[in-house]
């Protein structure tokens, strides 16, 4: 149902591992009368569902399917390496391709990273999901590179994770429709980039109305005083004094 009737909401979206809990609540503060409502969306099907029109906007990672999108890059995530807690790999700070050189490495179907040449072994079937493949991780089957949110999110008592160097990175960006640019899309736009409350850009103006009338108010209130003091300059100051 749409319509003049229907109240103002916007509908973000967002792939796993990425928080949109800060904007949320600034959100909630700055238009408490507008509600915002949360949608998680699988990788694969981010940007579709904008397209669709079953999102305003959604956040998720680049490198992804652009086409007929806006984006705005937000943060660059860091990339890491999956292993399980007894690896040996754990005895080191940072990961390099060339300790992963003998290692099975998985790459899931719904990977985000732009690899030119994946690091490690490939594994004879590549997992279906970044979820199922922390299962095989934890299985001993393989290790896993992928954005440390990821890993964070997945969190498994018998996993841990260290940094990957030289490795192609992920990028959280702000998506939605080239051609539907709205007041809403706009303000939640204000604040992903930090803009204060009082920011005019993306913001109606106030009506000019209301500042001509506060100006005339305040000349009117200005004009008092001059009239009370000129009446006072060109009244009787006092009784003359008496000649002796």
């Amino acid at each position: 149902m749409t319509g003049p009737d229907v109240p103002p909401a916007f509908r973000l979206a967002y792939v796993p591992g990425v928080t949109p809990g800060k904007w949320v609540r600034i959100w909630g503060e700055r238009s408490p009368d507008v509600p915002l409502t949360l949608i998680g969306v699988p990788a694969a099907e981010a940007a579709d569902l904008v397209r669709e029109r079953a999102a305003d906007a959604v956040l998720l990672r680049l490198p992804a399917d652009r086409a007929g999108l806006h984006a705005i890059p937000l943060y660059t995530e860091t990339t890491v390496v999956v292993v399980p807690k007894d690896h040996l790999l754990t005895a080191v700070e940072e990961v390099s391709d060339e300790d992963l050189a003998d290692e099975i490495v998985l790459r899931p179907l719904d990977d985000t990273l732009d690899w030119e040449h994946p690091p490690g072994r490939p594994a004879i079937e590549r997992p279906e999901t970044t979820a199922g493949a922390f299962e095989l991780v934890a299985a001993g089957v393989g290790l896993l590179v992928v954005p440390q949110s990821l890993a964070r999110l997945h969190h498994r008592r018998d996993l841990t994770y260290r940094p990957l160097t030289d490795a192609p990175q992920s990028r959280v960006a702000l998506c939605w429709l080239e051609d539907e640019t709205t007041d809403l899309m706009e303000q939640f736009i204000g604040i992903v980039r930090g803009r204060t409350v009082n920011s005019t850009r993306g913001r109606p103006a106030p009506p000019p109305q209301r500042k001509r009338a506060k100006t005339a108010v305040a000349k009117r209130a200005e004009d008092k005083p001059r009239q009370r003091n000129s009446g006072a300059r060109g009244g009787r100051r006092g009784k003359p004094r008496r000649r002796s």
